[in-house]
């Protein structure tokens, strides 16, 4: 959580890359939205919207599946700004401008 919460995205991708190696559904698909998310946010820093725009809509796509497990993690949280960002790319505006994607424990 700590990569993924200091912007260290490609840091953060290799370790939820690693866990979901190790994980089976349906918890593996919680985790592949996350790394989903992660490398999205890297598409971004190099400048990739296209890239970008694609891994936030399949990251939403797993993440709010129905019976997809939260991990304890505020997922509608990271569902938010990762859908905040998929809309201002899908209008041609500034992603930068939205909130930008955490991961929070579940309160």
């Amino acid at each position: 959580m700590e990569l993924f919460n200091a912007g260290e995205w490609y840091a953060a991708h290799d370790l939820f890359e690693e866990l979901w190696h190790e994980t089976a559904d349906p918890e593996r698909r919680s985790l592949q939205g996350i790394l989903q998310v992660a490398v999205a946010q890297l598409h971004l820093q190099r400048g990739n919207r296209r890239g970008a725009t694609i891994l936030f809509g399949e990251a939403l796509g797993r993440l709010k599946r129905p019976g997809t497990p939260d991990l304890g993690l505020d997922l509608a949280s990271l569902c938010r700004a990762a859908h905040q960002r998929l809309e201002a790319l899908q209008q041609d505006g500034d992603p930068e401008s939205c909130t930008v994607p955490v991961l929070e424990s579940k309160r």
